[in-house]
């Protein structure tokens, strides 16, 4: 017999931790972490990080909180208390930070296996005969096995009646309520039909528009120019206001940019080559302001955008461009996307070379929703119907 297999590698230098809900319980039951983590709490409320480090008494309750359990904890994803976990975080790191780095860390524990049963079932949706697969379209079928989960049916009929349902002129659509019925769907529904959903492999038109449908997010024209609308949320917030509206939102943008940022010298791309790790902090940010979606109904197009572009950023129009470039032209998120569509977790292999990705994301008109039942083939759908562009130019 040959040895064991050895455990999956942890990050270098990490070290599992407390959750945060727990650190804080431990820090109040010691009167010494307790008084000073008041004290740090009262030097944030209403302040910027300046004046509280100027404050010799908030200065030595950070230096002491550092060496705390509250220092070295995390969140779990979908934990009971996600939300309380987070703004227990926040609290501490805030004081350290404030946004002053554009790539925070990310307040959630690593994902550290790399093949999970997702990339195996999609090794067998995506098919091995290739007669089969020319003819086969994965969108419809992801959206067939959802309606087959009365779980996933019910969820995602939700936030499609919600995000897309016509109104009169003067009413507008609820973007919380949209946003609240995705973020739903997304946390309560099962990575096996989500993620089908979501990074379906295309080989025609129809298809990628199917696929594109799948977030029908509510988008404000008026918000589109200004990526502050998004970025502020989570980067340029006073500690106060980023407890308490943001904690969610500020956590998913990090946690993406810890798995998804561009890693040129890993093969595949990512940090670690985890693909597994990138596509979950993908679907992490549906439902928040930063909602990403393909930018058209290219057959076998990866290229995503948030809804919003860098016009009116004045003079952080080049921070803008980099956060638009980590979903446009980012390698890790591309070939995550692709290893997904092909049914595997490791590197894809290296395809010709693509149309660049620019930085505004092409307009889009309404398209006609695409029933589930259709057979979304060239030979009985007329994609003249589809009226995004196709191509990312």
């Amino acid at each position: 017999a040959g040895p064991s297999a050895a455990p999956p590698a942890e990050p270098l230098g990490w070290r599992a931790p407390v959750d945060c809900v727990r650190a804080n319980e431990l820090c109040a039951a010691e009167a010494a972490c307790s008084a000073r983590y008041r004290t740090l709490r009262q030097c944030l409320a209403g302040r910027d990080r300046n004046t509280m480090l100027a404050n010799k008494e908030c200065q030595a309750a950070l230096e002491v909180l550092q060496g705390s359990p509250l220092y070295e904890c995390r969140c779990k994803r979908g934990m009971k208390k996600e939300l309380q976990c987070l703004q227990i975080y926040w609290s501490i790191h805030l004081g350290l930070a404030e946004g002053e780095e554009f790539y925070e860390a990310s307040p959630y524990e690593p994902v550290v296996s790399r093949l999970s049963d997702i990339f195996r079932l999609a090794s067998i949706f995506s098919g091995t005969d290739p007669a089969g697969a020319s003819k086969s379209n994965q969108c419809l079928d992801a959206a067939k096995a959802c309606n087959l989960n009365d779980n996933c049916k019910r969820l995602r009929s939700g936030y499609i009646s919600t995000c897309s349902r016509e109104l009169p002129a003067a009413e507008r659509c609820s973007r919380r309520k949209c946003h609240k019925a995705l973020r739903q769907f997304f946390d309560r529904v099962p990575g096996e039909y989500t993620y089908r959903l979501l990074f379906c492999s295309c080989r025609d038109a129809a298809c990628a528009e199917r696929r594109r449908q799948t977030i029908i997010s509510f988008r404000s024209p008026l918000a589109l120019p200004f990526i502050l609308l998004s970025l502020g949320f989570y980067l340029f917030l006073s500690p106060s206001l980023a407890r308490s509206r943001a904690a969610g939102a500020r956590s998913r943008l990090a946690d993406f940019h810890a798995n998804c940022r561009a890693a040129p010298q890993a093969p595949g791309g990512c940090p670690g080559d985890n693909f597994q790790a990138c596509l979950g902090s993908y679907a992490g940010l549906i439902g928040f302001d930063v909602t990403p979606n393909y930018v058209d109904a290219s057959p076998g197009g990866t290229v995503v955008s948030p809804w919003c572009s860098c016009k009116g950023s004045g003079n952080r129009e080049e921070e803008c461009e980099t956060f638009l470039r980590d979903f446009t032209a980012n390698p890790c998120l591309r070939n995550a996307i692709q290893a997904f569509g092909n049914g595997t977790d490791g590197v894809p292999a290296v395809k010709g070379p693509s149309a660049p990705a620019t930085a505004l994301p092409p307009k889009l008109e309404r398209s006609p929703a695409l029933p589930d039942a259709a057979n979304d083939s060239n030979a009985t759908y007329d994609t003249s119907l589809i009226t995004t562009c196709t191509s990312v130019q």
